[in-house]
């Protein structure tokens, strides 16, 4: 079953359910989905799935942030209950260790000396990690490893 088709049948279980939060953040999930579909005419891979998955996650915390940030706590909490049913959708995190020796192994594999590398080492890293680890915090860490290569 690809992923797409386990959050249209996690819809029809929210519905039987009654589960009105889920519901409404599952909807929210297939309609990004089908604007994706629409807008780049494309068939969603499991890949793409991940990648809209992974943006509507950052969107809330962002979103989190802010309110948190305007003393909206009622907001943010919706926010965070968001994030929570979403990363149900998200493959396993990667440890921190597991991603300091890909980071290790890719630098290694592309043969990057410099800074100037980091463009293929990401590349490199984004198919194996991707919905596994936050590529920003990835990105820092790899800018880190090469600056001091």
């Amino acid at each position: 079953m690809s992923l797409k088709e386990q959050v249209q049948a996690d819809m029809k279980s929210a519905m039987r359910a009654g589960e009105k939060e889920r519901l409404g953040v599952i909807r929210m999930l297939l309609a990004a989905l089908k604007q994706r579909e629409i807008d780049e005419r494309i068939e969603l891979t499991d890949a793409v799935v991940l990648q809209t998955v992974e943006k509507l996650v950052k969107q809330r915390r962002e979103s989190a942030a802010q309110y948190a940030a305007g003393q909206r706590p009622e907001l943010e909490a919706r926010e965070l209950a968001e994030i929570r049913i979403l990363e149900h959708y998200l493959p396993q995190p990667l440890a921190p260790a597991e991603l300091e020796a890909l980071i290790d192994e890719t630098i290694r594999g592309t043969g990057a000396t410099s800074i100037k590398d980091m463009g293929r080492v990401m590349n490199a890293i984004r198919d194996q990690a991707q919905g596994r680890a936050d590529m920003a915090q990835v990105s820092q860490q790899v800018k880190a490893r090469l600056a001091g290569s």
